[in-house]
């Protein structure tokens, strides 16, 4: 199976502490994928990446919400990055 894609929709917050990614699958039949979500602070510096893992339908879409690994340091995120793409897990 190829990789997906994935789009960040939503970043953490006090109020909602994961961050919200859109994993799309190109592929002919349903299957697992992984997202890693980078949380930044308000200084630049990265905390701990978080992991979440989605199963999506064959050709469509699925979300997933990825959360804080620190929830103690949520207060401090300036904004979320996702890469472009979501890995086959398998």
């Amino acid at each position: 199976m190829k990789d997906g894609t994935a789009k960040l929709i939503h970043c953490a917050s006090k109020d909602d502490p994961y961050a919200t990614v859109e994993v799309g699958n190109p592929n002919g039949r349903e299957g697992p994928f992984s997202v890693t979500v980078r949380f930044v602070d308000e200084d630049g510096l990265y905390l701990p990446d978080a992991t979440g893992e989605v199963s999506v339908p064959a050709k469509g879409e699925a979300t997933v919400r990825v959360p804080v690994a620190d929830s103690g340091r949520v207060d401090g995120i300036d904004h979320c990055e996702v890469d472009d793409w979501a890995l086959v897990d398998e």
